[in-house]
């Protein structure tokens, strides 16, 4: 029952959080979040996208808990391995310190600056 209201909840932030920075897109696509669209939103939009990032995977993560899947089945694991000890206004400033030392790089997306930015040396710290 609490795994359901969990899932739900974090479902709501998301969609939420969605329509609300970027407008809705078409059934066909699903937006892709971008520096642009990072480096003009406010702080607090920043932080709703961030939660609804952490959300997903505190769901994900709590779903597979009983048997959790293989880096190869899933990037979940390291995802929140690699950002153990980061907190939102980290990773909120973090970020806004990369789009602002990469202006040509607005194009990427902030998923993959998580990734590769702070994720992936996250792990290497924890290897």
């Amino acid at each position: 029952m609490a795994t359901k209201w969990l899932w739900r909840t974090a479902m709501f932030v998301v969609f939420v959080t969605l329509a609300v920075a970027w407008g809705s897109a078409r059934a066909d696509e699903a937006p892709l979040i971008t520096g642009e669209h990072w480096t003009k939103s406010t702080e607090r939009l920043k932080k709703v996208y961030l939660i609804g990032i952490a959300n997903v995977i505190q769901v994900e993560t709590a779903y597979h808990a009983a048997s959790p899947p293989s880096d190869a089945q899933s990037f979940v694991p390291r995802f929140a391995k690699g950002l153990k000890g980061q907190a939102l206004d980290s990773v909120r400033e973090a970020l806004d310190r990369w789009y602002a030392a990469n202006p040509d790089r607005l194009q990427r997306p902030i998923i993959e600056t998580i990734w590769f930015e702070m994720v992936v040396p996250g792990l290497q710290k924890t290897s």
